[in-house]
């Protein structure tokens, strides 16, 4: 039984690990998207799959933390930037990160008023560029209309 586990857990975490390189490319039509990156190339994306959370790579999650992450040899302050014409970022990290392979992260939050569509994340350090594109889904109503019933708070209670 403790073989089996082992072995679904290094399996989860390959299946975790793998998209953190598809759709991330060195430039315009280099066919990266289904290899492993190379020492020198530069990678980027936004969030990263877990096990316990799939889907979010590539996704801008609003209402939740969402990380540009980049793969970069030699990435420190000052020598690397993330960029979308939709984000800014804040509090930029460097080193090795857990569970994806990434020198460099930023926290991304999303310029207000932005609307639901793709758009460009692109990461420039060292000379090089990598962009990839992520997603931003359309607002969910912010407003409760006035006199709907709350769940949980008694208002339709006997």
């Amino acid at each position: 039984m403790r073989a089996v586990f082992v072995a679904a857990a290094i399996g989860a975490a390959a299946v975790a690990v793998a998209p953190a390189v598809a759709g991330a490319t060195a430039g315009a039509g280099d066919p990266v998207a289904n290899r492993a990156p190379q020492a020198d190339q530069v990678t980027v994306q936004l969030n990263q799959d877990t096990a316990a959370k799939q889907g979010i790579l590539g996704h801008f999650q609003r209402g939740d933390v969402n990380v540009a992450l980049a793969n970069c040899a030699g990435a420190k302050a000052g020598s690397a930037t993330f960029s979308s014409p939709v984000l800014w970022f804040s509090d930029y990290s460097f080193g090795q990160f857990v569970d994806v392979k990434a020198t460099m992260g930023a926290e991304a939050y999303l310029v207000s008023g932005t609307a639901a569509g793709q758009y460009p994340l692109t990461v420039t350090c060292g000379g090089k560029s990598s962009t990839t594109t992520f997603s931003v889904p359309a607002e969910q109503v912010g407003q409760v209309p006035a006199g709907a019933a709350k769940a949980g708070d008694g208002s339709t209670a006997e």
